[in-house]
This record gives structure tokens, sequence and C-alpha cells, in this order.
């Protein structure tokens, strides 16, 4: 499941490519919420899920829905939208495994009986952790060859990209119990809606419905919001919140031999040299060690 994860969620930023050009970003969002929200609403009624029965709880998951979705999301497409190349909002919001790291061993200790004791930082998880950054690093170094990508609009939207995901991530961690993916998902998706759509009416820039358009809204919907999101959710409510994270570096590597297949753009050999001390740094967070006998 987690490699299935990394599939899916590296196609976002062959979406933008696609949809971008042709739909403003938070518009092309809230058009993707909507549609997102009636396919999951017709997959609950034909399967009779449950909805969470805590009011609480449906307020723990919009939260977390406004921060993953709205903020991460409508960070991550007005910063490419307005000119920051896909490899630097990689780059940034790769940062995220380690604001997570820092988190958890600031608020937690090895005795500690606070929530996130458990998944409190190793050495070898630290360790991992640059590794993966330096193979991020390394991965997206070339594409850093246009210094009109930074201003002031997109690198604040890449960082609250970067800072919504994490907060998302360990807020969903800590206060949202085991439910449904399903109604958890038209539940975050329906916050990110509510903050999302008023601030999509300032845009003024009109949509072109052409097939590139409409290929890119259904894949952003039927794959990326229904397959990805679903599945970091569950990725989320099952394992440590530093192992899941981490699996983010996967996705801008991902991504590169994604474009290298379908845009025949070029990978060099420090760009496979990238890849593969990503590679080796996730597995150094996500592996399990076994109990000595």
């Amino acid at each position: 499941m987690p490699m299935v994860f990394v599939l899916i969620w590296s196609t976002g930023f062959i979406v933008a490519k696609f949809g971008l050009p042709y739909a403003p970003p938070l518009t092309f969002l809230t058009i993707r919420y909507v549609l997102s929200i009636v396919c999951f609403l017709v997959w609950i009624k034909l399967s009779g899920a449950v909805w969470p029965s805590e009011q609480s709880q449906m307020w723990h998951l919009g939260v977390s829905g406004a921060l993953v979705h709205a903020g991460y999301l409508g960070g991550v497409w007005v910063a490419v939208k307005y000119g920051m190349g896909s490899g630097l909002v990689a780059l940034l919001v790769g940062f995220q495994p380690i604001l997570t790291a820092l988190w958890l061993t600031y608020a937690t200790d090895s005795t500690s009986n606070h929530p996130h004791a458990k998944h409190a930082v190793t050495k070898r998880q630290w360790l991992g952790l640059l590794l993966g950054l330096a193979g991020l690093v390394l991965v997206v170094a070339r594409k850093f060859n246009d210094t009109n990508e930074v201003s002031a609009l997109t690198l604040g939207a890449a960082m609250l990209a970067l800072f919504s995901i994490t907060a998302g991530t360990l807020y969903q961690k800590r206060y949202v119990q085991p439910t449904d993916v399903r109604t958890a998902n038209v539940t975050q998706l329906t916050a990110a809606l509510l903050v999302t759509l008023p601030l999509c009416l300032f845009e003024t820039e009109a949509i072109v419905w052409n097939a590139p358009f409409l290929a890119s809204m259904a894949w952003a919907v039927l794959a990326l919001t229904l397959g990805g999101s679903s599945l970091m959710f569950m990725l989320v409510q099952r394992g440590a919140a530093t192992s899941v994270t981490s699996l983010l570096y996967l996705v801008p590597p991902t991504t590169a031999l994604m474009a290298w297949f379908l845009f025949n753009e070029s990978i060099t050999t420090v760009t496979l040299l990238g890849i593969a001390l990503t590679a080796v740094g996730v597995s150094l967070v996500v592996r399990q060690v076994s109990p000595r006998p």
C-alpha cells in the first residue's frame, strides 16, 4: 500500500502540468473538491458506510481536512501556477518529514506519557531523514536554474503548503480516531471546500474547457483524491507520523521518472544517485527493527 500511495501521489505534478494552464488554481481545486464529494457520497450510499458518531470527531476531521487539502494543495497549486518550478516546490515541501521529526523530538521523550511518545524519532530514523533530504536535493537540483521562480507569492504559498501538510498530519494522528475513510474524506473535503470556495471568487482567469483540462480534472478526482487521499488517511491512521511522512521523500524521484517516461525529460547520473540515496533514507526510517531475543 505505501508504494501504491507514492505512485499515485507522484502524479500530482503531472496533473498540474496538464491542468493549470487552463484554469486558475483555486477554481480548479474547488471543482475537484465538489466532484470528489459527490463521488464519495455515491460510494457511501451504495456501501452503507458509517459516519463518525461523535461531534468532536467531525470537528477534528474538518480541521485536518482544511490543513491537508485546502492549505497543502492550495499552496502547492498556487506556487506552481505563478511560476515556481515543480522541483523547487518539491524540495520546500520535502522538509515535512524533518519538521515532523523535530516536533516529535521536542514534544516527546522515551519516558513520556505523551500520546506520541511511542513514535519518538530514533537515531537511525534521523540518519534516514537526513539521507532522504540529501537525495531529494540531488534529484531536484538541476531544476534550480530560474531565479524568477521565487517571489513573495510563490514562496509564501510553498511555505503555507509545507506547514499545512505537517500540521495536518500531526493533528490527524493525534486527534482523529479510526473511522471509515469514505465518510472521513467527505468531512475533510467539505472543510477544504468551505475554505477554498470564497478565495476562488477572487480569481478572474477563465476556465478553458478542453481535453487536457477535463482529463486532468478526472485524474485529480478519481486517482489523487479518491485514491491518493484515501490511502494517505489510512497510512496516517495506521503508522507512525515520521514513517508516513518520510514516504513523501519518494515523490519527487518518482515524478522525475514519470517525467522521463512521459515527457522525455533527461535523467542524469546525479538524479539517479539522488533517487538511490532517497530510497536508502526512507528504508532506514520505515524499517522495523526486530526485538533482540
